[in-house]
């Protein structure tokens, strides 16, 4: 596992990053854990753009991951690392003493012939991959996949190299860190996986080409000040001065930067101790 740098051949490569692939150990995914991916190109059912810059990108298939980890207090063997083209962190591919075969997030430094397990309502080892309820997690412990709502499978957490912190216990709660630096509360019911999530190099990949981002279905993103003036409040203007130095607007003129987004009576505020920076 570790990043890959390409000598300048083309433009393109000059400064390109991408991941060496090492931990991959399985090139084909398992079949009966995959399900056919529609895409909406950002369109509703009418056929109207909805959602700007989708669009395109290489035909998938999606991988069922078992978010919810309700196998409980059964041993599995991790049986391959794999790519998964839907999520930016890989998966790994658990087979159980019965012989089902489940997916689950990779976390770091778990190697394929390793065994983990879930707890129903106990204790397990604290190493990568071993999920249990918050409750019976130590103070300071690494962790992802956390739920959110009990029994109903991780919500949090998810992305490569992100990992959350069990800070405190109070009152049937627990504090936790999140990625962004956030400190919440969250049901001491509710399951976590123990370890950070894999593939840490993440945030160094550069694509290095825009055809890289139009395979992930990302359309251009053309700039308001780059418009005509009845297309964005941005737009028109004699050459590039534009509209003067306005504050910057949405196309539909809600403040980009600054502007304050959130309900005043968001039910989550409560459990909010510390915002993220």
């Amino acid at each position: 596992m570790g990043i890959k740098t390409f000598k300048p051949v083309t433009q393109t490569q000059r400064f390109k990053v991408n991941a060496d692939f090492s931990e991959i150990t399985k090139s084909t995914p398992e079949k009966s854990l995959t399900k056919s991916l529609h895409k909406t190109g950002g369109r509703n059912n009418n056929g109207r753009i909805t959602t700007r810059h989708i669009g395109g990108g290489h035909k998938q298939k999606y991988r069922i991951i078992d978010f919810k980890r309700d196998k409980f207090d059964i041993e599995a063997q991790v049986v391959a690392v794999e790519y998964d083209p839907n999520r930016s962190a890989r998966i790994a591919l658990l087979e159980y003493s019965d012989k089902e075969r489940r997916y689950i997030i990779w976390p770091d430094k778990l190697s394929v012939g390793d065994k983990v397990s879930s707890a129903s309502d106990s204790q397990v080892d604290i190493k990568p991959g071993n999920c249990m309820k918050l409750k019976y997690m130590p103070l300071g412990t690494l962790i992802h996949n956390v739920e959110l709502i009990p029994g109903r499978g991780a919500v949090l957490v998810r992305s490569a190299g992100s990992w959350g912190q069990v800070m405190a216990k109070d009152k049937g709660m627990v504090q936790l860190q999140m990625p962004s630096g956030e400190i919440r509360l969250v049901s001491e019911e509710a399951r976590a996986t123990v370890g950070q999530i894999g593939l840490i190099e993440h945030s160094s990949f550069i694509s290095g080409k825009a055809g890289r981002t139009r395979w992930l279905g990302r359309r251009p993103t053309v700039r308001g000040a780059a418009m005509n003036p009845i297309d964005h409040p941005h737009g028109g203007g004699e050459g590039k001065a534009g509209q003067g130095n306005p504050h910057p607007v949405s196309p539909w003129g809600k403040p980009a930067k600054g502007g304050k987004t959130r309900q005043p009576k968001k039910m989550s505020n409560k459990f909010i101790i510390k915002r993220r920076k």
